[in-house]
């Protein structure tokens, strides 16, 4: 014969028994995830994140961890429209990570990617006004870590492309806001590429982008340097083989 009291307690257990399985799902997704994004299996943990942030809105590792594999699926994408979609998405990703920690070096980093892939798919104006906002991020982030790998390196190709931006985008960016902002340098590209390499010595792009500021130095033996170094490492994430025959035909041509 049950009393009210133990009728208390079956009650309790059930309301919070479907709770308790909900939340363990939760993290059981979220674990598949995570293991699946140490894997470089970029797709898959894109589709297990967005579910993460579906069930839990304020998931801030999910919120910055889906910016960031937005940011590289597009990137990857064929049509102007489908990578359109996927930095839109990273940008509005990023901005909500923003909203829950501004000050990590994560949510800053991630804002600076999807801004710095946004942008080149976008107009010269448009390329000019994000390029502020660009700097400013990585900035933020490498206050916050700086070490973090791809904050240097987001800043380094910043650099290398302030640099060397051509007359029309330079001319735009003195007209319509008062020029851009820092001293941009190849000299400075190359120093923080080469930070980041450091920090992550098995990524090919940072190889390869570094390898393209020595071109544009004249450093010719060390862009080889950096290309050889990068097609000797093993390919991990989708694009990686295609960046090492960018590395095979920048030599040729060097």
């Amino acid at each position: 014969m049950c009393t009210k009291f133990t009728r208390v307690l079956i009650f309790i257990g059930f309301v919070l028994f479907p709770a308790i399985i909900f939340a363990q799902q939760g993290e059981n997704l979220k674990e598949r995830a995570d293991s699946l994004y140490r894997n470089y299996e970029e797709n898959k943990a894109l589709q297990l994140y967005e579910q993460v942030i579906e069930e839990d809105p304020n998931n801030y590792e999910a919120l910055w961890r889906a910016s960031f594999l937005n940011s590289r699926v597009g990137n990857r994408a064929e049509d102007e429209s489908t990578k359109e979609q996927h930095f839109n998405k990273a940008i509005e990703l990023a901005e909500r990570a923003l909203a829950i920690d501004s000050t990590d070096v994560q949510s800053n980093f991630v804002m600076a990617v999807a801004m710095g892939r946004k942008a080149l798919i976008s107009g010269a104006k448009a390329r000019v006004a994000a390029s502020r906002d660009i700097k400013k991020y990585a900035d933020r982030a490498l206050e916050a870590d700086p070490d973090h790998a791809g904050a240097l390196h987001v800043l380094g190709r910043w650099h290398f492309k302030v640099a060397n931006l051509g007359w029309f985008e330079r001319a735009a960016a003195n007209t319509l806001f008062g020029g851009i902002p820092g001293d941009a340098s190849n000299e400075k590209a190359a120093e923080y590429i080469e930070k980041a390499t450091e920090q992550k010595e098995d990524y090919i792009l940072y190889y390869l982008d570094l390898a393209k500021v020595y071109e544009e130095m004249g450093q010719e033996d060390n862009a080889r340097e950096s290309c050889k170094e990068a097609i000797s490492m093993e390919s991990k994430v989708i694009g990686d083989d295609e960046l090492k025959r960018e590395c095979q035909e920048l030599i040729q041509q060097l």
